[in-house]
């Protein structure tokens, strides 16, 4: 099976006191341990191993970053990646709703091989092997934050049954849809005191956001994750106090999705925009998104992470129309079936600047090619390849063509 354009196949206690302001300091306490290590057991990593950070957000076209065509608002940050990096002008979601997509992405499977269903959050089955799982076997730190929708705290698909040491978000897709949600479920080993018993425990359920009770709006969910995502790679960061232990951090945020309305806290900078409201919010959002990519290139920039991490950026699906958008007033899409969507890769050091490919690739090929970026060997058995030869741009490689690829499927 060819599943790539080329021609041959080949991370001491820390305490989170940023991540949330609550007025009151007894509340705090449960939540200021968000994301923090008690003691991880040492497990033996390989030095030099690159970190991977994957952001997939939900519903973003093709058409709605400036790097890849928009010209009615601008996406800098995204823009900066793509120039650092290699954009792709032929990656293709797996399947039109998330669940299915980020299975596919998880499990290294084409959409048609899952369990997954478009209607319904189907759970990961116990003997699902996901790329989080390869990664922490082979000694990442691994962490959650945002949407999961692949199964609930009692099931076989629970986010720490699946290889993620840490997890902060929102377990099913009715919980995610609430940008302005008063609790947040998280994972952390050791990271809850239980006030019942004053014991210390991994998963206690809902925590609290206290800002957002009461229907008041004083946490936007999306501007919290982006915390929990900067926390995590600066306790997590590969160093002399981790055994130089490198991470793997999924960021799954579910905007600019489109349910009934488009929730943001402003519709800045675009309020004088003469575009129906919402479009300006919209692309308010797309704004805040690409921000949030912004905190986190320069996150690993203070670090000295830069040239070390292999950084990700994608959609899960395609836009949508509904009542809140039309995705034709951005051009979001190419055409009306077309499952393309942005992908952005950047490693430098690794991958040479300012690459454009057209190689033709999907979700299922991401598995083997952060398993060979972790030297797992051999490559776990999977429907995809890896594309570590093209993102690297190895001889015998071929980045700006669009391949022969007739069993792909979607």
């Amino acid at each position: 099976m060819t599943s790539i354009c080329f021609n041959r196949l080949g991370r001491a206690v820390v305490l989170l006191t940023a991540l949330l302001e609550f007025s009151v300091a007894a509340q705090a306490e449960s939540l200021s341990a968000i994301f923090t290590n008690f003691a991880p057991a040492a497990r033996p990593a390989i030095p030099r191993r690159a970190s991977i950070i994957f952001i997939q957000c939900d519903g973003l076209g093709y058409g709605d970053l400036s790097c890849y065509g928009q010209t009615k608002f601008q996406t800098p940050n995204l823009d900066r990646l793509a120039a650092e990096g290699i954009r792709f002008t032929n990656y293709f979601a797996a399947a039109a709703a998330s669940s299915p997509a980020r299975a596919a992405l998880l499990l290294g499977k084409d959409a048609g091989h899952l369990n997954q269903r478009a209607d319904a959050d189907v759970p990961l089955a116990a003997d699902d092997i996901t790329v989080a799982q390869i990664l922490k076997n082979s000694g990442y730190r691994t962490g959650l934050i945002g949407a999961w929708n692949l199964g609930d705290e009692n099931s076989t698909g629970a986010p720490w049954k699946k290889g993620f040491d840490e997890f902060a978000g929102y377990l099913n897709a009715a919980d995610a849809e609430n940008y302005y949600a008063d609790y947040m479920f998280r994972y952390a080993p050791g990271g809850h005191l239980n006030p019942a018993n004053n014991q210390r425990e991994d998963y206690l359920g809902r925590e609290m956001l206290y800002p957002n009770t009461g229907g008041n709006r004083g946490t936007y969910i999306p501007d919290l994750l982006t915390k929990a995502a900067l926390n995590f790679v600066k306790i997590n960061q590969p160093d002399k106090f981790n055994q130089f232990r490198p991470f793997f951090l999924l960021l799954n945020y579910n905007i600019p999705h489109a349910g009934k309305t488009l929730q943001v806290p402003t519709d800045a900078p675009f309020s004088e925009e003469p575009w129906p409201q919402p479009e300006k919010n919209k692309a308010a959002i797309i704004a805040r998104l690409d921000g949030y990519v912004g905190q986190l290139l320069d996150q690993l920039q203070t670090l000295g992470l830069t040239n070390n991490v292999a950084f990700f950026f994608t959609s899960d699906t395609t836009p949508k129309k509904s009542a809140a958008v039309d995705p034709d007033f951005f051009h979001s899409n190419i055409s009306t079936n077309d499952l393309r969507v942005p992908m952005i890769v950047r490693w430098p050091g690794k991958i040479p600047a300012g690459r454009v490919s057209g190689c033709k690739w999907s979700p299922r090929d991401f598995l083997p090619t952060a398993a060979e970026i972790a030297f797992v060997n051999p490559l776990p058995v999977s429907d995809g390849i890896s594309l570590l030869p093209v993102l690297l741009g190895q001889p015998g490689t071929t980045t700006n063509v669009v391949p022969d690829r007739m069993n792909i499927n979607f």
